[in-house]
């Protein structure tokens, strides 16, 4: 971890009595709806606590752990509010399900202290744990009004709700499009595809007539995310807190495995990550199309890749034949944690509501389609107005956005370590996905069992 900044002298906030007052009269209100509301109880997860015992708010500094790319959020909140004084540390993000937010709190509820006030993770599955550990507060107690909590997209903070209690906020969705070069398709006379079958015949003829190219790339641990979700394979069922139906033998995961292998076996899909040195040098510019999340546009595109504005397009992300139920996978997300063991919450809370909601972060900075509605409106027109684009991406996203399958879960293992350790490998020693999805059924069941979940199929 890195501390990167610390906010203002106390001096300039205001009292330190009127904050321990204001903040007491915050922790009342959450304790007061919680009774109203039969006690806030860590629902249906076995373990969880009955009822939010707030710390005892003494104020002071508000520690708020982040990624690099939501470093700037955390900093430009505290440049709108001197008066808060903050220390805001670099992590992980727990990016790859590393779990190390996890670790920590599991050692800070052995000493009883160190806990970060507001924690940004890149994962949705935070809650499966955090919750039974005790770490974050329930938000939809009295701490976040409902007002503001019913602007979210619908389904967002479906990860962060457990019995019917809200644990936490989505930062953004990561829906998936079919990113594409506009440019390139108008020269070559290619159609923008629609179904599976297309998307693998025009693959199939990008290798004939124009090799090196690229329709897509299998090469990420969240390929599964892309390709697998948006399939509706059903690998990743979640169907209680501690119960979930893995079956990677079905049609919808074979299918797609089938696609991807002959794909990959055709050269134009890739099996490099598409953010390594190797894929930057010698694939990027050689993009044809690309199925990926929604923050691929410019993250991906215009900032890694440097692409060239005008070039890159979105369109709906294929679907198989005769499939009237359009589908997408999602990659990533991220939510905000608010900790249970915060003794400055109404700091925690101010900044919790800003990050997700404000205008200024999520709907003008923000790389990601923001999970907040109103903030998606301003990123959007962002995007549209941008001149970056080759179309206007808001139609296809904001689609997208209402069309994430919902048969895939956020369980509390994470099938990107495992799609890492179980295919990644097999592809790399020249296997095919298909000969590999038995070892992928084997693998997660293994994980959800080592996690305490009830294995079916």
């Amino acid at each position: 971890m890195t501390r990167t900044s610390r906010g203002a002298d106390a001096g300039r906030a205001r009292s330190g009595r009127a904050r321990v007052a204001l903040a007491t009269a915050v922790v009342t209100l959450a304790l007061g709806a919680a009774t109203a509301c039969g006690g806030g109880t860590g629902g249906a997860t076995a373990g969880g606590p009955s009822s939010f015992s707030p710390a005892a708010q003494t104020g002071g500094t508000l520690t708020v752990w982040v990624d690099s790319t939501r470093l700037a959020a955390a900093q430009l909140y505290q440049k709108e509010n001197p008066q808060v004084k903050m220390d805001i540390v670099t992590y992980d993000g727990d990016s790859n399900g590393s779990n190390y937010l996890q670790t920590k709190v599991s050692l800070f509820n052995r000493t009883g202290s160190g806990w970060p006030d507001v924690v940004f993770s890149s994962q949705d599955n935070e809650s499966t744990w955090a919750v039974q550990s005790g770490f974050t507060a329930p938000l939809n107690k009295g701490l976040i009004p409902q007002s503001t909590l019913d602007n979210w997209a619908r389904g967002a903070n479906a990860p962060c709700t457990v019995g019917g209690t809200l644990y936490c906020l989505r930062n953004d969705l990561s829906q998936t499009a079919l990113w594409y070069n506009a440019s390139l398709m108008r020269k070559w006379g290619y159609q923008v595809p629609t179904t599976w079958e297309q998307y693998r015949a025009l693959g199939q003829k990008v290798a004939a007539e124009h090799p090196g190219y690229l329709v897509g790339s299998a090469g990420d641990t969240f390929t599964p995310e892309i390709y697998m979700w948006a399939s509706k394979c059903g690998a990743n069922l979640v169907t209680g807190p501690k119960a979930a139906t893995v079956n990677t033998s079905s049609a919808e995961c074979t299918k797609m495995a089938s696609l991807l292998d002959t794909l990959v076996k055709a050269h134009t899909m890739s099996t490099s990550s598409v953010f390594s040195a190797d894929f930057d040098k010698n694939d990027a510019d050689k993009i044809l199309m690309l199925p990926g999340p929604s923050w691929f546009g410019g993250a991906l595109f215009q900032g890694t890749f440097k692409t060239p504005k005008g070039q890159i397009a979105a369109a709906p992300m294929p679907q198989w034949a005769g499939d009237t139920s359009p589908s997408v996978g999602n990659v990533g997300g991220g939510t905000w944690l608010l900790s249970a063991h915060s003794k400055n919450l109404k700091d925690a809370t101010a900044f919790l509501k800003w990050v997700t909601t404000s205008d200024d972060y999520q709907g003008k900075i923000a790389p990601g389609y923001p999970a907040y509605a109103p903030a998606a409106k301003t990123w959007l027109k962002a995007q549209s107005t941008s001149g970056y684009y080759a179309n206007d991406v808001s139609p296809t996203l904001q689609s997208a956005a209402n069309q994430i399958w919902p048969g895939w879960g956020y369980p509390q293992y994470s099938q990107e370590a495992i799609w890492a350790a179980t295919i990644t490998p097999g592809m790399t020693a020249g296997k095919s996905i298909v000969s590999l999805l038995p070892a992928w059924q084997t693998a997660i069941s293994n994980y959800a069992q080592a996690d305490g979940y009830k294995v079916s199929r």
